[in-house]
């Protein structure tokens, strides 16, 4: 059985395949088109997952998976427009929407469409709609749990914005859903733009928070209700999103309490640090709250977390400290970019009830390339480059780890969702502070404040982290212990926490022996991890991952088993000349 999920008109449009219960690829249309949170209908990735290289064409899916509920969403979308008449016809506006398109009511049509011109119409396999929150929810279908308790946290679904569910074998149960405009999803987004910062941009706020004080975090209490049973709600006494969308997200009682927006480009002040601050943590409240009442309630002392809102790491990592959870986790693909793998395990699993025998230990279900298609891409840049054995390679890279050097790491094949982890990153020594100095000027030109991650053996996890629990997805920030912070003083935040990446050789060899040999050198089982990009989608194909060498002060680039050193002026100048950068695109009704 072969079941493929897609999607588009929405962020992160993209595609997976499931086979037998299986994941067998997942990738992104950004990575291909090269435009952030891309909503164009997903062709590339088709092309990619379907060009022969996996062993399976069009012609051998059996049925294809939507994760939106076209009967729900529409209900729902009627009910916002004329539910407060007439602010709220505003919502049919497109500029009141950011991050989908109107066409979103259509999505069926849309993908026949699309898929009809592509394969031709006959013979398509049916198109299944799967709702928002389940495709979600259906995370854990591949998580190391038998039984768990379910938060689904995003901006909005088919009818609501959180909801909790019950896990247990092949089989997923909604317990409670909340009102669809209560989103602490859509919150966080709003007020990332207030100050300063670009829808998508919410991580940032997220680091930013820790460099703020508590000015507003009493102000954000009367934002965000707590209520009885473990419920939230949104007090639209400041905002008026639920009328007008993006167009006028806030009631003037808004600004009264926080003050003016930040025009992006204007210096960050004690003001905006402050709101990060008291949004972060005041959300930080919401999820306590509700995972407190649900581990009450819920039999299960497992909790996996998904939607958007579960990437935000300093949360998640509060649930296991302040909540009864014995054990949390979130996929790589927590956000909408798992929309397509959620839906397609929701129709093995729920629908079809096929059984469970898959465990989510990696995240490596991309694009990888052949060493024909390094090596032509390294000779089309005028490279030089050595080809070693793989322990020669590892020391190698060890010792430029340890010499300070930043390393462009490119290897098989691709991760899914938005965080590298060990596939196509950079590496760099967690040792001296200047590192994260030196990675924001010269390679990402990014905000100062902004950490990287640390990577970590995962037998050496608690010995460098107040923490226990492994977490190769990157999605918690546990505090570094107390004794460790001078050691690898660049993979602490301003606050003390590192979001961890921990690295189990089984899942990713060549990633763990790297940081072993450094280890060997340093006498230390930390190095730091950011993604292979530059103000632009994570790197896919080797000649990006080239051109961001050559675009930056990187000092070695590593493909597959290819070593270089070379950053020849013709070279440089060449890929600077090439790179045509991400355009924006105007949001189409």
């Amino acid at each position: 059985m072969n079941i493929l999920g897609i999607v588009t008109k929405v962020h992160d449009s993209g595609i997976a395949l499931l086979k037998d219960g299986v994941p067998h690829f997942v990738m992104e249309e950004e990575r291909f088109n090269r435009e952030k949170h891309t909503m164009d209908f997903p062709s590339q990735a088709l092309d990619a997952g379907f060009d022969g290289s996996f062993g399976v064409s069009f012609k051998d899916v059996d049925v294809i998976t939507l994760p939106w509920h076209m009967g729900r969403l529409r209900r729902t979308m009627l009910g916002n427009v004329f539910g407060r008449m007439p602010d709220s016809l505003n919502l049919l506006r497109p500029q009141a929407h950011k991050t989908h398109s109107n066409a979103i009511v259509n999505l069926p049509m849309r993908l026949w469409l699309g898929l009809g011109s592509k394969y031709g119409f006959s013979g398509l396999p049916k198109i299944t709609q799967v709702g928002h929150h389940e495709s979600h929810a259906s995370a854990f279908f591949v998580s190391p749990f038998e039984d768990a308790t379910i938060l689904v946290m995003d901006g909005y679904g088919d009818e609501s914005a959180t909801s909790a569910w019950s896990g247990r074998g092949n089989k997923i149960q909604q317990v409670w859903a909340d009102p669809f405009f209560d989103s602490i999803g859509m919150l966080y987004t709003m007020v990332t733009e207030h100050i300063g910062f670009k829808v998508f941009e919410e991580g940032t706020v997220m680091a930013l928070a820790a460099c703020g004080g508590p000015t507003y975090r009493e102000a954000f209490k009367d934002v965000i209700k707590l209520l009885p049973e473990g419920r939230i709600a949104i007090n639209n006494d400041y905002l008026s999103y639920n009328t007008h969308g993006f167009l006028k997200p806030f009631q003037q009682k808004f600004y009264d309490v926080f003050g003016p927006a930040r025009s992006p480009g204007e210096p960050v002040t004690d003001r905006q640090r402050d709101i990060a601050y008291g949004l972060q943590h005041v959300v930080e409240d919401a999820i306590i709250h509700m995972a407190r009442h649900l581990s009450k309630t819920q039999p299960s002392k497992n909790l996996v977390l998904s939607g958007g809102v579960a990437l935000n790491c300093v949360a998640n990592g509060k649930i296991l400290a302040d909540t009864d959870y014995e054990a949390v986790w979130v996929p790589p693909i927590a956000s909408d970019s798992g929309g397509p793998l959620g839906s397609a395990l929701y129709h093995h699993h729920q629908t079809l009830g096929g059984k469970r025998t898959f465990t989510l230990t990696h995240a490596f279900y991309g694009k990888g390339f052949t060493d024909a298609e390094i090596t032509r891409a390294l000779d089309a840049a005028g490279l030089s480059y050595k080809r070693m054995e793989e322990k020669e390679l590892l020391q190698q890279v060890a010792r430029d780890l340890a010499d300070q050097k930043i390393v462009g790491w490119f290897q098989g094949r691709a991760e899914m969702g938005p965080r590298a982890l060990g596939n196509r990153s950079i590496l760099s020594d967690a040792r001296s502070n200047k590192m994260k100095d030196l990675i924001n000027a010269r390679i990402k030109h990014r905000e100062a404040f902004r950490p990287f991650a640390p990577v970590v053996l995962i037998e050496k996890l608690s010995e460098y982290f107040e923490f226990t629990q492994p977490d190769p997805f990157m999605t918690m920030a546990p505090k570094i212990r107390p004794e460790k912070l001078d050691l690898i003083p660049a993979a602490a935040h301003v606050d003390g926490t590192g979001r961890i990446q921990t690295i189990d050789r089984a899942a990713n060899q060549r990633y763990y022996d790297v940081i072993a040999e450094y280890a060997k050198l340093t006498g230390i089982h930390v190095i730091l991890n950011t993604s292979f990009n530059r103000q632009e989608p994570v790197v896919n194909k080797p000649e990006e991952a080239i051109s961001c060498y050559l675009r930056t002060d990187m000092d070695r680039i590593v493909l597959g088993d290819f070593y270089v050193e070379d950053r020849n002026p013709a070279a440089i100048e060449r890929a600077i000349a090439n790179f045509k950068p991400p355009a924006a695109k105007t949001l189409k009704w």
